[in-house]
């Protein structure tokens, strides 16, 4: 190579082996976790007064017929067969099919994840985009009027219940003012998403169908869930950013780092903020695993199809198997999500050692 040459491709960093003995670890810890929850759903659905045959058949319910029904579910066997023969099929990939509507878990559960996906990414990008600069904020004008305003608006947004927002939402912008719409994920009577059948809504109106008019509407149609079901990670986001970020203010590197003269929007950046990211990040991780759980009161005000109103409407039916299933699936999600995060404090603070 010429004298003067820069190396412009290098090799990939590889994960130190403690990391990789870390992940391990945490997804071999992920097997008990699922084996209790499935246990403990599998019998507290049973303790439960009812079962899908009454949900069936409606006022078709007579003994015979709901005990025609239960032979054919497999609800008249022994519990803990019952439990074997479902955690067998889980092994194999199968999560069961739905009692109600006799279709395939996992596909009713992939139809409907993208959807919630949708909604939870917003929410948290709302969360983020306000909550930290909320926090770093309030913290650099700590006990001023506007940290004191920020401090109770935080309270407030971690007080209020989601199902009375979501109905102020909807009243105020959607009925009072006529800005926004009020349910649903689109405009049914003016538009169709049968083509890619992703049901990433946003994507599909965009980049494949390359509809602007689509998209407008599609992020019309999210915004009133997306601010109600964000509001609380924001508050939570924006008092954890300010805690942070005080103790951090308080350190003497930073106090150094501004005797040597830096910008503050300098030493905000590579001392302050950085180093109160900890936190921040785990906060951020938990409260996204949550969303990704599904918002039940969220997507039944605003008619939303995701998770969260599919696993509504199975406990309303009794549907044990899609009860059991999508909460082993969401449980799966929430520890990768974690994991995902824990992983991530190597890249921010080099000093952790995973050991």
């Amino acid at each position: 190579m010429p004298p003067g040459t820069r190396h412009i491709f290098t090799q990939q960093p590889e994960l130190p082996p403690s990391v990789l003995k870390f992940i391990v670890r945490r997804l071999i810890l992920l097997v008990p976790i699922l084996f209790g929850l499935s246990l403990f759903m599998v019998v507290f659905l049973h303790l439960l007064p009812g079962d899908p045959c009454g949900a069936i058949l409606g006022e078709h319910s007579t003994a015979e017929n709901l005990a025609r029904c239960q032979h054919g579910l497999g609800l008249d066997k022994p519990l803990y067969q019952q439990y074997f023969e479902y955690m067998s099929g889980v092994f194999h990939g199968d999560f069961g099919v739905s009692a109600t509507n006799k279709v395939s878990v996992a596909t009713s559960f992939l139809t409907r994840f993208p959807a919630t996906i949708e909604l939870a990414v917003s929410a948290m990008i709302i969360a983020i985009g306000v909550g930290i600069p909320l926090g770093v904020a309030a913290a650099k004008r700590q006990y001023s009027l506007f940290d004191n305003f920020a401090t109770v608006a935080s309270l407030i947004g971690i007080s209020i219940p989601i199902f009375f927002l979501g109905l102020l939402l909807q009243y105020v912008f959607g009925v009072w003012l006529h800005w926004l719409p009020t349910a649903g994920r689109y405009d049914l009577g003016a538009y169709s998403y049968d083509g890619a059948g992703t049901n990433f809504l946003l994507w599909e109106s965009l980049v494949i169908d390359h509809d602007p008019a689509k998209f407008a509407d599609v992020v019309r149609h999210l915004i009133l869930p997306a601010l109600a079901l964000g509001t609380i990670p924001l508050a939570v986001v924006a008092r954890i950013t300010r805690s942070a970020v005080i103790e951090v203010l308080s350190e003497d590197y930073v106090r150094t780092a501004r005797a040597k003269g830096l910008t503050s929007r300098r030493v905000d950046s590579r001392h302050v903020l950085r180093n109160a990211m900890l936190p921040i990040v785990t906060v951020i991780g938990l409260q996204t695993g949550l969303l990704l759980g599904g918002a039940v009161l969220t997507e039944q005000i605003f008619s939303w199809g995701g998770v969260g109103n599919w696993l509504f409407q199975a406990a309303v039916d009794k549907d044990f198997v899609v009860i059991q299933s999508g909460a082993l699936i969401l449980a799966t999600i929430f520890v990768v999500v974690n994991l995902l995060v824990d992983i991530s404090y190597a890249y921010l603070n080099p000093r952790i050692r995973y050991s």
